[in-house]
C-alpha cells in the first residue's frame, strides 16, 4: 500500500484561485487593466491628437469616423481628451491612494501596538481630524499652493525644453507636465486626510494579532518591537489592506470628479473625467455625446474598481465568501 502525498499550497495560490472563480472580479480586473493602459500609452502615440487644439471649424461635430466621440464647442477632439483625462484622473487616484493608505498604516499599526496610553492619545488625534470639515481643507490647501505649484509647473516645463524647440514640441510638453503638477495640492490635501479609516482598520488588526502565541514567541526570543510590528503583524494584515486600497481608488476618482465639476480641481484647458463631466452636463441637450463618453470611461472604472475589490475581500477571507 503507497502512500499519495499530497503538495500544499500556499495561501497566497488558494486566494488566487478563489479570486479566478469569481467571474465579476476577473473581468474588472481585465477592464480596469484595459482602460489604464489605454490612458497611459495612448497619450505618447501619434493615433491621439493635441486634446487642447481647437478648430472652429468642426465644432460641435457627431462622432464619425475622423472623431470617434465627437467634438466639443471649441472644436476639440473628445476621443483625445478622454484618455488625456483619463490619464489624469487615475493619477490623481492612485498617488493619493498610496499617500493615505502609507499614513494609514504606519499611524494604526503604532497605536495598535502600543500601550494603551498611547493608543487612546492616538485615535483622540483620529477623532479631531475626523471632525475637519474636509471638503474646506482641500479648498484652502489648493488655493495656499496654487501659486506654488504653477511655478513648478514651469519649471519643470522649462527642464525639459529649449528655446530652439519649436511651439509643438513646448506645448506637447507642457500638456503632459502641467495637469499633474498643479494636481499636486489635491494629492496631498486629499491623501493627508484619508488615511483616517484606514489607520482604525489596521489598529484593530493589529491588536487582534499582537495577543497570539506566535508574538508572544517573537517577544520571548528578544526581537524588538520594529521587528515584531513590521516583519510578523504587518504582513499578516496585508488582506484588509489590499482590499481597503481597491475600493479607496473608486472614492478619490469620485472626489477629484466632484472637485473639478465645481470647478475646484484641473484648470482649463486641462481635463480630466471630472472636467469632461462637468463640460458634457452643461451641453447635455444639444450635444450628449459630450457627456456620454466621459461617463462611461468613468463609470466602467468604478465599477471595475468595485468588483475587483469585492472579489478580492472574498477571496483573501474566505469567511466573509457567500460560497
Amino acid at each position: 500500500m503507497s502512500l499519495v502525498i499530497q503538495k500544499g499550497t500556499s495561501l497566497r495560490a488558494d486566494a488566487m484561485q478563489r479570486l479566478k472563480k469569481n467571474h465579476a472580479a476577473v473581468l474588472g480586473m481585465y477592464l480596469l487593466l484595459l482602460i489604464v493602459l489605454a490612458a497611459v500609452i495612448l497619450p505618447f502615440t501619434p493615433l491621439l491628437a493635441d486634446p487642447n487644439a481647437q478648430d472652429l471649424l468642426v465644432k460641435n461635430t457627431q462622432p464619425n469616423q475622423q472623431y470617434w466621440f465627437g467634438t466639443d464647442h471649441l472644436g476639440r477632439d473628445i476621443f483625445s481628451r478622454v484618455f488625456y483625462g483619463g490619464r489624469i484622473s487615475i493619477a490623481v487616484a492612485v498617488l493619493t491612494t498610496l499617500v493615505a493608505v502609507s499614513i494609514g498604516v504606519i499611524y494604526g499599526a503604532v497605536a495598535g501596538y502600543a500601550s494603551n496610553k498611547v493608543d487612546a492619545l492616538m485615535m483622540r488625534c483620529v477623532d479631531i481630524l475626523y471632525g475637519m470639515p474636509f471638503l474646506v481643507v482641500v479648498i484652502l490647501l489648493g488655493k495656499v499652493l496654487e501659486n506654488m505649484t504653477a511655478a513648478w509647473a514651469a519649471d519643470l516645463v522649462d527642464l525639459f525644453t529649449a528655446d530652439t524647440d519649436s511651439d509643438d514640441k513646448i506645448n506637447a510638453v507642457r500638456t503632459a507636465i502641467e495637469p499633474l503638477v498643479t494636481m499636486v495640492p489635491l494629492f496631498l490635501a486629499i491623501g493627508a486626510l484619508s488615511w483616517l479609516t484606514i489607520s482604525r482598520i489596521v489598529r484593530a488588526q493589529v491588536q487582534s494579532i499582537k495577543k497570539l502565541e506566535y508574538i508572544e514567541a517573537a517577544r520571548s526570543l528578544g526581537l524588538s518591537h520594529f521587528t515584531i510590528l513590521f516583519r510578523h503583524i504587518l504582513p499578516n494584515c496585508i488582506g484588509p489592506i489590499i482590499v481597503y486600497t481597491t475600493l479607496t481608488i473608486p472614492g478619490v476618482m469620485l472626489f477629484e470628479a466632484v472637485l473639478s465639476f465645481l470647478g475646484l480641481g484641473l484648470k482649463p484647458p486641462n481635463s480630466s473625467w471630472g472636467v469632461l463631466i462637468k463640460e458634457g452636463a452643461d451641453m447635455m441637450l444639444t450635444n450628449p455625446w459630450l457627456l456620454f463618453f466621459p461617463s462611461l470611461f468613468f463609470s466602467l472604472t468604478l465599477l471595475s474598481l468595485n468588483f475587483l475589490g469585492d472579489g478580492l475581500r472574498d477571496a483573501l477571507d474566505p469567511k466573509s465568501s457567500k460560497d
